[in-house]
């Protein structure tokens, strides 16, 4: 059986701005990932990045500077 780890979680309101954002991952190589929204987050546009806590601070720079509207959660994942 996996055990869980705790994650940051970013979720965003619209598609087009996840995948605006999973773009900039693949030219800045940003560490995380899109998966789909999880279920322990109720609302969002199915999808979201996640990454480890210790990632967080990076991921958080490339995303104020693309001005996408998002929300970011702890979660055990």
């Amino acid at each position: 059986m996996l055990q869980k780890q705790k994650a940051v979680v970013i979720s965003f309101d619209k598609t087009v701005d996840a995948m605006r954002f999973d773009d900039e991952h693949e030219k800045g190589g940003l560490p995380g990932r899109l998966i789909p929204l999880p279920q322990e987050i109720g609302s969002g546009c199915g999808l979201a990045w996640r990454m480890k806590p210790e990632e967080y601070e990076e991921v958080k720079a490339a995303i104020d500077a693309l001005g996408v509207p998002h929300k970011v959660h702890t979660l055990m994942l």
